[in-house]
């Protein structure tokens, strides 16, 4: 019964066009008004919003989204492009592989697919269409590829993914991200050159060794910021918390020597930066006292013994979990998804023998597949407005990339060993 007026009432909310975050808070308050009274229901969700804000962990999302806001501005996407350009530029479809390249070093220093998206597409995408690349393929390269910052990390998502699952190594699933993450890059770079070279798009001219050193040293300061973050997590120097604060220092100080920014536009950054963090955090406080509720109506249970009641093979339930995150991913945005049904699959997947790491990862790139997604993709709706076309006109350039990203995340789930190596590798 719970379940039915959870499921029923969050599916009209979003279908009348309530707001998601207001959508979730108010289908937990109705789920539980039947097993409980009006007034402890709504002061107890309350409290669970609150307190489930109150989280070290959660300090690090603001900062990375300041130091994300500040490289949007800092100068650091070009100089990325620059060197991209300088390494690839001269294969089939160059300027497609400059943009997936941009796109997985950008994403990852600033841990935001919508920044990538917005910031490599605006630069990209008229660079792209004077070389005489069609506008629909660059902003479905765009699209995809911007995902791909969100598995390598830094990564908030992954963050809330640590918080959702009661408290998985942050550093391990920093580490884990790597390889499935440069491994989709590398399937998207593939797919691009097939497809530049049967459109007939151009290449760039191959670049000297004087290039090539000139632009990585230009970019080395922004690539810089890769080894402080990660390296300081995983020596254990700080916490992903502390590293996020020394991440926005790193990114001020790095634009203001690019001359890119000055102090007195640190006012707009950070305006921005508030924006958007009260959204992420209005959404993690009602996707936390969502999950509070399924636990206390025994929701994750009942679909734990429903799942094994199909069937008991792994193979056969880690495929169901993907198709049914696909399918959450095209309709919820990836912060209350993770937080909603970590509760609810890992249960399953640790009864199956499966490390939470390695869930993580699988999870984080499903809902990667979903914002690409539509109806309600946000970096699908961003490439294409940037690009300055339709999504009509994006999805058949779409497919193939999306084709892609579904092989990689296929193999790394069944092939544990791609997220797992690099975290045994130091012990985590």
């Amino acid at each position: 019964m719970e379940v039915l007026i959870l499921v029923l009432s969050f599916v009209v909310l979003i279908g009348i066009g309530v707001p998601i975050a207001w959508s979730i808070g108010i289908s937990g308050l109705l789920t539980m008004l039947p097993s409980i009274a009006a007034m402890p229901t709504f002061t107890t969700v309350a409290q669970r919003m609150a307190t489930g804000l109150d989280s070290f962990a959660l300090l690090a999302i603001p900062f990375f989204i300041l130091a994300g806001q500040i490289m949007n501005r800092g100068g650091i996407a070009q100089r990325l492009i620059d060197f991209a350009k300088t390494l690839v530029g001269s294969l089939p479809g160059g300027l497609a592989h400059v943009n997936i390249i941009a796109s997985m070093l950008f994403g990852a220093i600033s841990g935001s697919a919508a920044a990538a998206a917005s910031a490599i597409g605006g630069f990209m995408g008229p660079r792209m269409e004077d070389e005489g690349y069609s506008k629909e393929f660059a902003a479905a390269v765009n699209i995809t590829s911007s995902t791909t910052g969100l598995v390598i990390p830094p990564s908030n998502i992954l963050i809330v993914y640590s918080l959702a699952s009661g408290g998985a190594s942050i550093a391990a699933l920093f580490l884990a991200g790597y390889i499935p993450g440069i491994l989709t890059g590398l399937f998207l770079m593939i797919v691009a050159a097939v497809w530049a070279k049967r459109k007939g798009f151009p290449t760039g001219k191959r670049s000297t060794l004087g290039e090539l050193s000139r632009t990585f040293v230009k970019a080395f300061p922004s690539l810089l910021l890769l080894v402080v973050v990660i390296g300081g997590i995983v020596a254990g120097i700080f916490t992903a918390t502390e590293e996020s604060a020394v991440a926005v220092l790193y990114c001020f100080l790095l634009a203001l020597y690019y001359k890119e920014i000055v102090v007195k536009d640190m006012f707009s950054i950070l305006l921005s930066s508030v924006g958007t963090t009260s959204i992420v955090m209005l959404l993690i406080a009602t996707s936390i006292s969502m999950s509070w509720v399924m636990s206390y109506e025994n929701i994750p249970q009942q679909i734990t013994d429903m799942l094994l009641g199909i069937s008991s093979n792994k193979f056969v339930i880690l495929l169901i979990i993907n198709l049914i995150l696909l399918f959450v991913g095209i309709f919820m945005d990836m912060t209350p998804a993770v937080l909603i049904f970590t509760p609810i699959f890992l249960p399953v997947v640790t009864e199956l023998g499966m490390d939470p790491v390695h869930f993580g990862i699988i999870m984080v790139m499903n809902l990667c597949i979903g914002i690409c997604t539509p109806p309600v993709g946000s970096v699908l709706f961003i490439g294409v407005g940037v690009a300055q076309t339709t999504i009509q006109k994006v999805i058949r350039p779409l497919l193939p990339l999306f084709i892609t990203m579904l092989v990689a995340l296929l193999l790394t789930t069944y092939i544990p060993a791609l997220s797992l190596w690099l975290p045994s590798l130091f012990g985590l």
